[in-house]
C-alpha cells in the first residue's frame, strides 16, 4: 500500500506551488510530485540499507531525467527514445548537486540516489528550479540523515527590478540569470550567467533571492513536521579518534615538511616516503582497517593546511592571502587553426583553440525549452596527464561539461552577434597541466584565442576563484586558490568578468553555506584580482580583436532575401544552391527568415556567391556587369545565364564591338561571356550587352557605333521565353 496521500499548496512569484505526496513511487525512501504552474517533476530520494565498502568517500548520485513527452516531443535519435543526458541535464543535476550534497553526514558511506523526473513542462516554470524544491522535499520527509532542507530559485534583472523566476518572455531580456540556493540561514549555492553586472547588483539579487528562499524553507520543514519519516541511525565510516591522533603526533612534523612547497610535483614526491613510514609503523596495530590510515593522512594534510592558513595566514607555497601565483598570457602557439591562446597561473595551464564555422555547424539541441541551436560552443577537456595520472580517456564527465559550461555562459555576453559576426564559433579548452582553477584559466585562454582569431568580442573577460577557511564564526577567504587549498578548504568561489561587471559565477561549497559578509568579501577581491590578471598580463599579451581572420578561417558573407525566393534560390531538388556551392567552391547555408550565409576560404569566391544568389533573388540593376554562360543562340542573338535560372538576351548588334554578321561568328554555346545589364523591359524581361562591358571592362575601342538594333522578333522573343520557362 502507498503512504497517505497529501497535498500542500503555497505561492512562489505569484504562481501555485503545490506538492503532492503518497500519490507516487511510494517505495522509494521520501517522494513527491511537485508542481509549479504546469511544470510537473517526480522528485524521489533512496539510501542503500548498508554502508558500500571500499570507499572513502560518501556517495550520492543525483539525476535530472528529462522526458521528452514532457514537452509533446518524440526524441530525435534513430531508436526514438532518450539516451544519455544531455548537456543541460547534466548541468541541472550539478545544480542540485552542489546545494545538497554539504548537508549529509561528511562520515556516511550509504549509497543515496536522487532522481528527478521531468514530466510535464510550462515555458515560463523551470524544471530545474521545480526539481530543486522537489528533491529538497523528497529527502526531507525520507528517512535519510540530512540536515536540510533547502530552496532554489531564479532571480532575473528586468528593466532594472529583480524578478524571481522570471518567465521565458522576461528572461529573454534579462540582464542576469542565477539561481540561488540557500537553507533557512545562509546561501548555499550560486550559479550566474551575467550581461556585465556589477558586484552591488548581483550581491543584492543575490540577497533578494536567498529571502525568498527562506520562505520556501518554512513551507518545506512544515510538510516534514506533517509527514518526515523518523531519521535512521547510521554507522560512521571515520577513522576512530584515537587513530587519528596516534598518527598525527607521529607524522605532523614530516607532513608539514612535505606540504611546504610552491611544486605539485616536489610536494608529491615528498608525501610518498611518508606514507610508507606511517604505514610501516601502524599497519601492523591496525589491521583490521589498515584502509583507514589513508585517510588518516588525508585529514592531517587538511588539518595542517587549514591550521597554517587560519593561525598563520601562511598558504602553502609562501604566497600572501591575496597574492595570485605567476601569470602569463600567449597566443598564436599553433600554426593553421583560427585562433590559439595559452593561460598558465602557477602550475596550471589551459590552452584554448578557436575555430570558425559557417552558420550551419551551429550546435542542433533537442531538450526541454525552446532553444533549438546553439552558435557558440566551448568544450574543455581534462586529460590524466595534466595530473600526472595515467587512465584511458573516456569522453567528457559531469565536471568537463560542467567546467566547459561555466566558461561558455562567462563569455557569451561578449561574443558578438550572428548579425556582427555571422559565424558558428567552437572553443576547446585543453587542461596541460592542473593544479587548481583549470576552469578559470580556460576563461582566460578562451579571451586570448578568441582576439587572436579575430572575433570582435565586446569586452576581454577574465576568471578567478576565492577560497575560504572558517571555524565557528572565524573565516578568511584567500584569491586564486591551488589544488590543495580547494581540497581541504570549505569553497571554490569562481568569478568571471569584464572590468566593467560580472558575466558568471559558480560557487562550489563543502559547508552548509555562506554568510552575506563571506560573499562580499569574495566579490571585493575578485574584481580586483581580474582586473589585475587584464591589465598586467593579457591584455599586453593582445590589446584588442585581430582587424583581420587567419588565412585559414572561412571568409563569411551575408545577405538577407525575400523569403519567397528561398525555393529559387535553393532550387529544383537543390540544384540551383549545389551549382553555386561547386562554381564558387564554397558553402552556403539559407535560414527560414531569408537571411543567407556564404562561407569560402577564398573572399572573392564568397563575394561572387553572393551576388549570384542576390541575382536570383532580385531583378539585376541597370548598368550591372555580370560573367554569365551562352545558353543558346537564336538568329537575332544569344541567350547568356547571368545565374542560376536566370537569363537575358544580348542582341546581335550588342555581341561585339564590331558588326556581327552571324551569332556564330561571335559566341558559342557554353561560351563564358560578360555581359551589362542595358534595359529590364516591363514584363522584367533582361537585355544585355557584351558590347558595353567589352567596351567598360577591357576598354575596347568599337570600330563603328553601328545601326540602330533592329527590334527583336515579336514571335523569336516569346518562344525564347517558353523554353526558357520550360528549363
Amino acid at each position: 500500500m502507498f503512504p497517505e496521500f497529501r497535498k500542500f499548496e503555497t505561492t512562489l512569484a505569484g504562481r501555485p506551488l503545490v506538492v503532492e505526496t503518497g500519490k507516487m513511487a511510494g517505495l522509494a525512501g521520501g517522494s513527491c510530485l511537485i508542481r509549479y504552474g504546469e511544470t510537473e517533476v517526480l522528485c524521489t530520494a533512496t539510501m542503500a540499507a548498508k554502508p558500500r565498502e571500499g570507499v572513502d568517500f560518501f556517495p550520492l548520485s543525483v539525476d535530472f531525467e528529462e522526458k521528452l513527452y514532457s514537452v509533446g516531443r518524440i526524441p530525435g535519435s534513430f531508436q526514438r527514445r532518450e539516451g544519455k543526458a544531455s548537456e543541460k541535464a547534466t548541468l541541472s543535476s550539478r545544480v542540485i548537486d552542489r546545494p545538497i550534497r554539504p548537508l549529509f553526514p561528511k562520515d556516511m558511506r550509504n549509497d543515496v540516489g536522487v532522481v528527478a523526473t521531468v514530466m510535464s513542462v510550462d515555458q515560463d516554470c523551470l524544471p530545474e528550479i521545480t526539481a530543486m524544491i522537489g528533491v529538497s522535499v523528497a529527502i526531507s520527509i525520507s528517512e535519510i540523515p540530512w540536515d536540510g532542507p533547502i530552496s532554489g530559485v531564479s532571480v532575473g534583472l528586468v528593466d532594472g527590478k529583480f524578478v524571481i523566476n522570471p518567465t521565458e518572455a522576461e528572461r529573454a531580456k534579462s540582464e542576469m540569470a542565477v539561481t540561488v540556493a540557500s537553507t533557512a540561514d545562509l546561501v548555499a549555492m550560486i550559479e550566474a550567467g551575467a550581461n556585465e553586472v556589477d558586484n552591488e547588483t548581483m550581491y543584492d539579487g543575490i540577497m533578494y533571492a536567498h529571502k525568498v528562499n527562506q520562505e520556501i524553507v518554512e513551507f518545506i520543514k512544515g510538510i516534514q513536521a506533517e509527514i518526515g519519516k523518523e531519521k535512521v541511525p547510521f554507522e560512521s565510516q571515520d577513522p576512530a579518534p584515537e587513530m587519528f591522533e596516534a598518527i598525527k603526533e607521529f607524522a605532523i612534523d614530516d607532513v608539514k615538511f612535505a606540504l611546504d612547497t610552491d611544486d605539485k610535483r616536489i610536494r608529491d614526491e615528498r608525501l610518498k616516503p611518508v606514507y610508507d613510514k606511517v604505514h610501516e609503523r601502524f599497519d601492523e596495530e591496525y589491521a583490521e582497517c589498515i584502509e583507514k590510515i589513508d585517510e588518516c593522512m588525508y585529514k592531517l594534510q587538511k588539518f595542517v593546511v587549514r591550521r597554517w592558513l587560519l593561525d598563520e595566514g601562511k598558504r602553502v607555497d609562501g604566497r600572501g592571502i591575496n597574492d595570485m601565483r605567476p601569470l602569463n598570457a600567449q597566443v598564436d602557439l599553433l600554426s593553421r587553426v583560427h585562433g590559439s591562446g595559452m593561460f598558465t597561473r602557477g602550475q596550471t595551464q589551459v590552452l584554448t583553440v578557436t575555430t570558425l564555422g559557417p552558420m550551419s555547424d551551429a550546435q542542433l539541441l533537442d531538450g526541454l525549452d525552446n532553444e533549438t541551436e546553439k552558435r557558440y560552443m566551448h568544450h574543455y577537456n581534462f586529460p590524466s596527464y595534466s595530473v600526472g595520472e595515467t587512465k584511458p580517456s573516456r569522453g567528457p564527465g559531469r565536471r568537463e561539461i560542467g567546467h566547459g559550461a561555466l566558461a561558455e555562459r562567462a563569455l557569451v555576453p561578449v561574443i558578438p552577434s550572428v548579425e556582427e559576426f555571422p559565424y558558428a564559433i567552437r572553443l576547446v579548452s585543453e587542461v596541460l597541466s592542473s593544479n587548481g582553477s583549470t576552469s578559470q584559466a580556460s576563461i582566460c585562454g578562451s579571451t586570448l584565442s578568441l582576439m587572436a582569431a579575430g572575433v570582435p568580442i565586446k569586452a576581454p573577460v577574465a576568471g578567478i576563484s576565492c577560497g575560504l577557511i572558517s571555524e565557528g564564526d572565524r573565516f578568511m577567504t584567500m584569491v586564486d586558490i591551488q589544488g590543495l587549498e580547494d581540497f581541504f578548504g570549505d569553497m571554490d568561489f569562481k568569478v568571471a568578468g569584464t572590468k566593467k561587471g560580472i558575466t558568471a559565477i559558480q560557487m562550489d561549497l563543502k559547508v552548509h553555506g555562506l554568510t552575506p559578509e563571506i560573499i562580499k568579501e569574495a566579490f571585493e577581491k575578485t574584481y580586483e584580482a581580474r582586473c589585475k590578471i587584464l591589465d598586467e598580463v593579457m591584455l599586453p599579451c593582445i590589446a584588442e580583436p585581430r582587424a583581420e581572420l587567419s588565412k585559414y578561417a572561412p571568409k563569411m558573407l551575408t545577405t538577407k532575401i525575400d523569403p519567397e525566393k528561398i525555393g529559387d534560390v535553393i532550387g529544383k531538388q537543390g540544384k540551383v544552391i549545389q551549382k553555386i556551392c561547386a562554381e564558387c567552391e564554397c558553402k552556403v547555408d539559407v535560414s527560414e527568415d531569408g537571411s543567407v550565409f556564404v562561407s569560402a576560404i577564398d573572399l572573392d569566391n564568397a563575394k561572387r556567391a553572393i551576388t549570384i544568389i542576390e541575382t536570383i533573388a532580385n531583378d539585376p540593376e541597370v548598368g550591372s556587369i555580370f560573367r554569365g554562360v551562352v545558353t543558346r543562340l537564336m538568329s537575332f542573338g544569344a541567350f547568356v545565364e547571368i545565374a542560376p535560372g536566370k537569363e537575358g538576351l544580348v542582341h546581335i548588334s550588342k555581341l561585339d564591338v564590331k558588326r556581327t554578321e552571324k551569332v556564330e561568328d561571335c559566341v558559342n554555346v557554353g561560351d563564358e561571356v560578360i555581359v551589362k545589364v542595358i534595359e529590364i523591359d516591363d514584363q522584367g524581361r533582361i537585355n544585355l550587352s557584351r558590347r558595353d562591358a567589352l567596351i567598360e571592362i577591357e576598354g575596347l575601342t568599337p570600330e563603328d557605333d553601328g545601326e540602330e538594333a533592329p527590334r527583336r522578333p515579336r514571335g523569336g522573343r516569346r518562344d525564347g521565353d517558353r523554353r526558357r520557362n520550360n528549363r
